[in-house]
């Protein structure tokens, strides 16, 4: 999985739960207690953009 930040890509600790809808996914990566939202895409691998403090703001943000 991937993190992607305007200018760098870093590399995400690997996923505890991955939420998808249509193309856009939530991720909680393992001991983290923080959701990303990001791009789904066919081959399984992720982007993510967006941290969110909880479930709830991160499901608002869609």
């Amino acid at each position: 999985m991937k993190w992607v930040s305007v200018g760098e890509t870093h590399e995400m600790p690997r996923p505890e739960i991955v939420l998808g809808f249509h193309g856009l996914c939530l991720v909680k990566p393992v001991d983290d207690d923080d959701w990303y939202m990001g791009s789904l895409y066919d081959d399984g691998s992720i982007d993510c953009w967006t941290p969110y403090g909880n479930l709830y703001e991160a499901l608002r943000g869609l």
